[in-house]
């Protein structure tokens, strides 16, 4: 592969990007590249071919990047496997001060990290800096896991030996990461595996590859070793190629990754030749439940959050709302009013805006036909249902009443702004309609009855439920779905559980 050995050709390309990325809104960019990060250097595509990233809100071009390909996700895995030999052979400590120092600088960069990701995903700005600060906090809690990954001393069943376990990297854990949240599913994957003393290649989506690639930068200029955090940029028609390597090679201890359940289906089987670790999170279609005791103030702001964070293109977001009859018209008067005041749609560099664009046009396409399949099938536009004026990517809130289970809207996840709502009369029912799914991320409901709480709790078949509560994200929460949403747990000190192996240690000849 041919690689930028030059530092004043490597300086140039970046100061044409930076300068670039600078007119667009970004003030400092010295970390923004447009070469994947290899062993430790920026390296172009052995083909020198490139592909656009586009800002969702207007359609201009941000920048290009490498379009790699399965000769550069070989050299990727070759250095992390490489890097893994000396890297997992690193104190605890160690790892957790290198942790922590890019940590501290993701901290430095944040306005600029927040900035360069809303060029990529449209998301507003205020938003950004969130998602930027909740990233940062893997990092800075995986600083600290580092040191907590203990073994065990078993009492033995015989006096003449010992035994023990200890915990053991598993090698080199590859991750295959999204749009959506594309600062935040890196820094809970890569924090984890680096505490643990993995190393790992990224591989980003198409559509938002420049924050990865300035977590990298990062990464180095804390003092990360080469070859630990590696990074392939490849265009949507490289992305299966290089997603199969990063499956099959024997290299390759872990495959992680964050998507579409019909991708992570794809990535099991292949992983499965291998008999590799998995870690899955994958789609979801979260009910949100009302219920008569609820408090209907408290009901209506979370779902706003639980909705419309990142136009509802996220995995937990409440795509099922299921009010009970008796507080039906109130809550539907409030959601409306709450919409029509708090919801601004545009660019989300604009001051104000809280809704931006769909991250490309095909997904704005799908939302469409979501809402007009599910209208022509008897639901009712309470407002939106339609393309919004702001532009080709963007949608307007909606609200539809009248919504029964074999709706579209109902039986797939959106990932847009747009709410389903369906009267329910029990708790029963409404057990019955949110389990009904092979989905089980997250799930919401509202209630001020002590006892139904515990029964609802218990009942509901997800990997999460908040509880009069609609942001539930956290670095120190086990995050993960049951069923169809995936394998294995992020975040907590579980998040580590997938990156180490059990090593048992028997000791004889004790007498």
């Amino acid at each position: 592969m041919q690689r930028f050995s030059s530092h004043t050709h490597n300086t140039q390309s970046r100061q044409v990007l930076t300068a670039a990325l600078r007119g667009h809104g970004l003030r400092f960019a010295s970390f923004v590249h447009q070469e994947g990060y290899i062993g430790g250097q920026w390296v172009p595509a052995a083909s020198g071919k490139l592909f656009p990233v586009t800002n969702p809100a207007n359609g201009e071009v941000v920048g290009s990047v490498a379009d790699m390909g399965e000769e550069e996700t070989q050299a990727a895995i070759d250095a992390a496997h490489t890097a893994f030999q000396t890297w997992h052979k690193t104190t605890a400590k160690e790892r957790s001060g290198l942790l922590r120092q890019w940590y501290n600088l993701v901290e430095e960069h944040k306005e600029d990290l927040a900035r360069l990701m809303v060029l990529e995903s449209g998301k507003p700005l205020v938003e950004a800096r969130g998602e930027i600060s909740y990233g940062s906090a893997f990092l800075e809690w995986y600083s600290e896991e580092a040191r907590r990954i203990y073994g065990e001393v078993v009492q033995s069943p015989v006096t003449s030996k010992e035994m023990v376990f200890i915990r053991r990297p598993i090698g080199v854990a590859s991750m295959i990461t999204p749009w959506n949240f594309p600062n935040a599913m890196i820094t809970r994957k890569a924090g984890a595996a680096l505490a643990a003393g993995c190393t790992c290649v990224v591989k980003p989506a198409e559509d938002t590859p420049f924050s990865a690639l300035a977590l990298a930068e990062l990464a180095e200029k804390a003092g990360i070793p080469p070859g630990v955090v590696n990074v392939v940029t490849a265009s949507r028609g490289n992305t299966p190629a290089v997603g199969n390597l990063m499956c099959s090679s024997p290299k390759v201890a872990g495959v992680f990754f964050t998507g579409s359940t019909g991708v992570g289906k794809l990535l099991y089987n292949q992983c499965a030749q291998g008999v590799k670790r998995i870690g899955l999170e994958l789609g979801g279609n979260a009910p949100f439940i009302v219920f008569n005791s609820a408090s209907v103030k408290d009901a209506v702001a979370g779902l706003m959050v639980a909705k419309f964070r990142n136009a509802g293109q996220t995995c937990i977001s409440a795509n099922r709302v299921l009010v009970q009859e008796g507080v039906h018209d109130q809550f539907l008067a409030a959601l409306k009013e709450a919409v029509e005041q708090q919801t601004v749609v545009g660019d989300g560099m604009k001051d104000g805006v809280t809704v931006g664009p769909l991250i490309n046009a095909a997904q704005l396409k799908r939302v469409e036909k979501i809402v007009q399949e599910t209208v022509a099938c008897g639901a009712q536009v309470v407002m939106g249902g339609s393309v919004h004026s702001a532009g080709e990517c963007f949608f307007q809130p909606t609200i539809l009443t009248g919504v029964t289970e074999d709706m579209r809207a109902f039986k797939e996840e959106i990932f847009g702004p747009v709410i389903p709502i369906k009267k329910f009369e029990t708790e029963e029912e409404a057990l019955k309609t949110a389990n009904a799914t092979q989905h089980g991320l997250a799930s919401y409901f509202y209630s001020q009855d002590v006892s139904q709480v515990w029964r609802v709790a218990r009942s509901l078949e997800a990997g999460m439920t908040g509880i009069n509560e609609g942001l539930i994200s956290a670095a120190e929460v086990a995050f993960g779905g049951i069923k169809e949403s995936g394998i294995g747990r992020e975040g907590s000190k579980h998040g580590i559980d997938d990156y180490t192996y059990i090593k048992y240690l028997c000791f004889g000849g004790i007498n």
